[in-house]
Formats: C-alpha cells, sequence, structure tokens
C-alpha cells in the first residue's frame, strides 16, 4: 500500500494475498451475523456498527440541546475552534449517533480532532428535507459555539449527506466555511445512474440495488430523485472544499464516488478519490479485522491533519 500525496486525483490501492484472506474471512462472519440476527431492524444495525471499537482515551459526551442530540468523542489534548462534524450512515432509515461513536473515536484518536456526531431524522418518520436541515443546524451550532476551523465526515448515507451540506453551506456563502469534506463510501446518487448498481461482476456482501431502492423511496417523500438535496451528484459543485474520497471495487456505491469525484474534479475542487481493490461498503469499520481499514483511516487522517494545518 503506498502513500498518496494530498492533491493526488485517483489512486487505486491493491491488496495483498493476506489481506484478500482476510476479507474473506470477514465475509463469511457477515453472512452470518445477517443470516440469523434478529430482533428490530434498527437495533441489529446498531449492534453492527458498533462492533467498531472505542478508542482508549477518548472521551463520549452526551449532547443535548432543544433542537440537537448527539456526542462528543474529544481526545486528550484539542485546539481550539477545530471539530469535525460527523454524519452517519445506515441508508437514512437506521443508525445513531451512539452506535457509531466507536468508529468516530478511530477518527478522531488519528487526527487529534473532536467530533460532534449526531442523530438526525430517520425514515420513513421523516423525510427530505429534515435530514439536510438537521446537519446544517448543527453546522451553526458548532459555528455559534465557537467552532470555526471545521471538516465534515461522513460514511454511506451519512457521506451523501456530508456532500449535500457541503454544497449547501457553499451555495450560501456561509462563513467560516467548512475546511474540507471526508466521505467514505458516499450515496451520492439516489437515481442510481452507475453501472455499479446492477454490475452483476459486483458482489457486494452487504448491501444489495433492491434494498437501496426501498431505502431511496423512504427518504425522498415528495421530493425528484435528481434533486441536489437528495442526491449531490446532480448539483452544482463549485466552490467546494478540498474532498477525499475512499471506496471499494465490490460495492454498488462505487459508480456514485467514481462519478462525484468526476464532476467535483470538472467543477475545480481540489478532491481525491482512493478506490480499494476486493473491499467491501464501508470497509474503514473493520478496524478489529482489516489493516485495509486502519490504513484507510490513516489515511483519511493525514489528509485532515494537513488540511487543518494550512
Amino acid at each position: 500500500m503506498s502513500n498518496t500525496a494530498i492533491d493526488t486525483k485517483v489512486e487505486f490501492i491493491r491488496l495483498s494475498a493476506e489481506e484478500r484472506a482476510r476479507e474473506t474471512t470477514l465475509r463469511e462472519h457477515f453472512a452470518s451475523f445477517w443470516g440469523s440476527a434478529t430482533g428490530a431492524p434498527r437495533d441489529v444495525y446498531n449492534t453492527f456498527i458498533s462492533a467498531s471499537p472505542m478508542v482508549e482515551g477518548i472521551v463520549s459526551e452526551a449532547v443535548e440541546t432543544a433542537d440537537m442530540h448527539g456526542f462528543w468523542l474529544r481526545p486528550e489534548r484539542t485546539e481550539p475552534g477545530t471539530a469535525i462534524l460527523f454524519l452517519h450512515g445506515g441508508g437514512y432509515n437506521l443508525g445513531t449517533a451512539r452506535a457509531y461513536r466507536g468508529f468516530v473515536s478511530q477518527i478522531v484518536s488519528r487526527t487529534g480532532i473532536p467530533a460532534l456526531t449526531i442523530d438526525y431524522p430517520l425514515a420513513p418518520e421523516a423525510t427530505l428535507p429534515a435530514a439536510p436541515a438537521a446537519a446544517l443546524a448543527a453546522w451553526r451550532w458548532l459555528v455559534a459555539q465557537g467552532y470555526n476551523r471545521i471538516a465534515i465526515v461522513g460514511d454511506s448515507a451519512g457521506g451523501g449527506l456530508s456532500l449535500v451540506t457541503l454544497a449547501e453551506l457553499a451555495r450560501l456563502g456561509q462563513s467560516p466555511a467548512p475546511l474540507a469534506g471526508v466521505v467514505f463510501s458516499p450515496w451520492a446518487d439516489l437515481a442510481f445512474t452507475g453501472a455499479s448498481m446492477t454490475d452483476p461482476e459486483i458482489e457486494d456482501p452487504l448491501i444489495g440495488y433492491d434494498y437501496l431502492q426501498d431505502c431511496a423511496r423512504k427518504y425522498l417523500g415528495a421530493v425528484n430523485a435528481t434533486d441536489p438535496i437528495a442526491s449531490p451528484l446532480h448539483g452544482d459543485l463549485a466552490g467546494l472544499p478540498p474532498l477525499l474520497i475512499q471506496v471499494g471495487t465490490d460495492e454498488r456505491l462505487l459508480d456514485d464516488s467514481r462519478q462525484y469525484a468526476e464532476r467535483a474534479a470538472r467543477a475545480g475542487v481540489a478532491v481525491q478519490l482512493e478506490i480499494w481493490e476486493g473491499m467491501h461498503h464501508v470497509f474503514q469499520l473493520d478496524v478489529i479485522n482489516l489493516e485495509s481499514s486502519r490504513v484507510a483511516l490513516d489515511r483519511a487522517a493525514r489528509f485532515l491533519r494537513i488540511v487543518f494545518e494550512r
């Protein structure tokens, strides 16, 4: 696995035979877990996500206001005014800030930057524009608290929501502007224009085309799938901050990342795309089992540290 400079546009990262074997074993675990899981879907998903462990020394602190619920994940020492806003995945139907604390602690421990992970209204109880409104409210809350150097990070649907939020902040000309965005396997296109969605050569062990279609129907409400508030791929990408996108080759969402990176680059955005050979959806969660997960998070942290140090 080679090192990447921050201005690299696209990099394909190949895996060793040993890592391929670990990935195969992990996929067997996925099949066993999802094949035997019982209970409410949201509880099962939270159990799955919570397997990403908390890092020792990272403090978790609940945040509760009239308009927001979430958690701070803080390292022992922080630089005043710096923060990450983390938006979780789950197809806009699943996931909680609490369940994601372990994963977010992995990012915080590597960057030394505190992160606020929030709950946002889930479908089908809530439809657009509820989730983007909650993300913008969290951003404004951070700014009101004195944070003026902020990056947005998210995975899967939360990655798509991160890109929606970055675009909306650019459109509004909000100050301070976000420093950067980092997204893991972002769901950027609810109109399903990417060929990877139905490519029979792709064996996605975690999410399928039918599942994503169902999630999209529940989330969109009356909003068109190509509306940028739903699908950031179809919006105006000019003025976005530097972006890092990481995605695996074995994903239905592979082309969401490839198409978004291409459009962002054409719009003049400094975008770095990492395509990881043989990796599944949001493989970064699996830090216990995969070297690739740990290395990908190390690279994401380096990207963020460089941006924050400018």
